[in-house]
């Protein structure tokens, strides 16, 4: 936003000179990138915070300095002007989308002239880097610079029917905008239109049909206030950035519309002659109710530790345009001037205060606290499992809060499927909900690394995922794990890979960070979820057999739409839900006095027998000295069936009180065999 020192020192007297005013104003919180010098003048570029659109302007500059300076704002006179009618003779008004055009207001000028601006409205107009066209045009330029309210003026009789229309655009309804290029709008756009056609884009830019021209005589000067949200949706999608759009995605001040409006007619007629229409046709079908803010003085010494005076902090807050009429010492209200869209509780206004009773005094020390510091419950554990799939050679990642509507999968058990959290101001255009699940962000950075040649990934995330909660207030907050894996199996130390990452490399980092977290151990069993392949999809649950997520290959539909062209891995988990989960005891034992005796026992099982019923069924027999069991493969091939696969098992026969005999091991061998065989059906090979 540029400035001109010239116009700043007539709306406020300040004896504060331009590199001054600089390291003043950024202070305050508005910094100023530059001081340039303009002919006789000097331009300050400020760099306005999104969310004070109110110092869009230079009266809103000049309010933050006359509070630094003590000294008073001097608005312009008011101007006698020449007025004959009343404007809804002559025309009319009409919303028809209220929502998107809470207020329109238009007044008439008759009898104008066109032709160049005088040269102190030249001047100042290119001071702050504006082009000069007519002086119609240019008063609506200075006035929106002025006082923050974007305006346009319409050639009135180019209008069809003499009438606007607030509405939204027609399908395929085209626009030539005042730049030459023609416009194909959307059924979700806002357009100004006469009784026939779109005139002009709402709060972006007027069309060509209706511009003002050397054989314009009457002209229609519309003051208004659009929906911000409409207005980014519209210049986004177009590609356009204007004066007026950057006023009104930010917020316009809906109260000052009308005064806009006078003060541009009062400056028409005086430079382009004319006769205005007695008032303005003003639509405002639900007015603007003033927020009111309760107030303790004593909580700018608890927020800041700044010692400011009552007398101070009620000059601060009047100067910015607060009001109130009570000030006693405890507590009072302020009202909210229709400008500050910012302020909406207490520590609105003590920020407003500490900020022009100086940041450099605020104090650098810690807060009070009464409880001595500690770890959170789950700290350590989450420690443990950052450290745990680092060494498994995952990388952590931070993605975004916000997605798109596409961008949904299978929610956690904790989340509500069909209740999602939806933003009414993004900031991001487009990513307009709250992330229901990890796997959204996690799977763009994937598409990002393998977009720059990085083929061998292995991710994880841990944070929080957004669901409606029950009673539909604020929102349900469940903290998740997510691990996504893809490309080869890389070792440590080793330029080749010898074979690629699979469903069992996800499952044992997870297994294995479990283990280091010292929680029972996890069980899996076979699914089905939208987001993972048919056959390569499990349910992970506690050891007390409740569900808290899923793992497996993801599903060929959402790995098209990524455009991945190799396996992707993924697992997400309630991770506050598996914390919370059983702890495995810890249990220590001597070392064995006797030899163990190994033997291998192949199994021929059906493919649908998992690898964890056998193990179960092992365990469940009771054979005495059966110490342990474990995998040692699988074969599917030559000589096997194809419903069919080899499953090779070494278990482990140990006594603790003395070495076993070879024909008592086949004795116990040969009985846990002959049951497995039975249990499932299976051939022994």
């Amino acid at each position: 936003m540029l400035i001109s020192y010239n116009w700043l020192r007539e709306l406020t007297n300040t004896s504060l000179s331009p590199q001054k005013l600089r390291d003043r104003l950024t202070m305050v919180g508005l910094a100023i990138d530059a001081v340039e010098m303009h002919a006789d003048d000097s331009v300050l570029d400020v760099e306005v915070p999104s969310n004070r659109p109110d110092c869009l302007s230079h009266v809103g500059i000049a309010r933050e300095v006359t509070v630094i300076e003590r000294k008073e704002l001097v608005l312009p006179e008011p101007r006698s002007v020449k007025m004959a009618g009343r404007s809804a003779d002559l025309t009319s008004v009409e919303i028809k989308d209220p929502d998107l055009c809470p207020r329109y207001a238009a007044r008439l000028v008759r009898g104008v002239k066109i032709g160049p601006s005088p040269d102190w409205l030249v001047k100042r107009l290119e001071a702050i880097g504006q082009r000069p066209i007519n002086n119609v045009a240019d008063i609506t330029n200075y006035v929106l610079h002025e006082v923050g309210q974007p305006l346009h003026a319409f050639d009135f009789h180019r209008l069809s029917g003499r009438r606007i229309v607030v509405r939204r655009a027609a399908h395929g309804e085209k626009l030539r905008t005042l730049d030459g290029l023609d416009r194909e709008l959307s059924e979700d756009m806002l357009v100004i239109a006469d009784a026939e056609k779109a005139v002009a884009l709402a709060g972006i830019m007027g069309g060509e049909d209706s511009e003002i021209s050397d054989r314009t005589t009457d002209v229609l000067i519309e003051s208004a206030y659009f929906d911000p949200n409409s207005v980014r949706r519209t210049a986004r999608r177009l590609g356009m950035d204007t004066e007026a759009s950057r006023r009104f995605e930010r917020g316009a001040d809906r109260e000052h519309v009308l005064r806009a409006q006078a003060r541009c007619v009062e400056l028409i007629c005086e430079l382009a002659g004319g006769v205005a229409t007695e008032d303005a046709i003003d639509v405002y079908p639900q007015p603007f109710v003033s927020r009111v803010v309760e107030f303790r003085p004593e909580r700018v010494k608890g927020l800041t530790s700044l010692n400011v005076k009552t007398d101070e902090m009620v000059r601060i807050l009047t100067g910015l345009g607060f009001k109130s009429d009570y000030f006693p010492l405890e507590k009072f209200t302020a009202e909210v001037p229709s400008w500050r869209i910012d302020v909406d509780q207490e520590e609105d206004l003590v920020e407003e205060i500490a900020r022009h009773s100086g940041y450099d005094q605020i104090a650098s020390e810690l807060p009070p606290s009464n409880i001595p510091g500690e770890y959170q419950p789950t700290e350590m554990k989450q420690r443990s499992l950052r450290r745990a799939l680092n060494a498994c050679g995952y990388d952590e990642a931070i993605t975004f809060s916000f997605i798109t509507r596409e961008e949904q999968f299978e929610l956690i058990p904790a989340l509500n499927a069909e209740a999602q959290t939806e933003l009414k101001n993004p900031i991001i255009e487009g990513a307009t909900w709250m992330r229901s699940s990890l796997l959204p962000g996690l799977l763009n950075s994937l598409r990002h690394n393998l977009n720059h040649g990085i083929r061998d990934v292995r991710l994880f995330e841990i944070g929080r995922v957004f669901g409606v909660s029950s009673d539909g207030e604020l929102p349900e907050e469940p903290l998740a794990l997510t691990m996504i894996a893809t490309g080869a199996a890389v070792e440590e130390n080793k330029a080749q890979a010898d074979r690629e990452l699979d469903f069992f490399d996800v499952k044992g980092a997870l297994e294995a960070a479990v283990d280091w977290m010292n929680l029972s151990p996890l069980v899996f069993a076979g699914t089905t979820a939208k987001h993972l392949r048919a056959g390569q999809a499990a349910v992970i649950k506690r050891a007390d057999g409740v569900a808290i997520g899923t793992l497996g290959r993801l599903a060929e539909a959402v790995a098209s739409a990524y455009k991945f062209r190799q396996p992707v891995y993924v697992m997400e988990l309630d991770l506050g839900s598996l914390l919370s989960g059983p702890e495995r005891g810890i249990q220590y034992s001597p070392l064995p006095r006797y030899p163990s005796v190994m033997r291998d026992i192949s199994l021929l099982l059906n493919r649908t027998v998992a690898l964890d019923e056998i193990l179960s069924a092992v365990r469940n027999q009771g054979v005495a000295d059966c110490r342990n069991v474990m995998l040692v493969g699988t074969f599917a091939g030559a000589n096997i069936p194809p419903d069919k696969r080899s499953v090779t098992l070494r278990l482990e026969y140990r006594s603790d009180e003395r070495t076993l005999r070879d024909e008592e091991v086949e004795e116990r061998h040969s009985q846990l065999t002959s049951s497995l065989l039975q249990t499932f059906g299976a051939e022994q090979r």
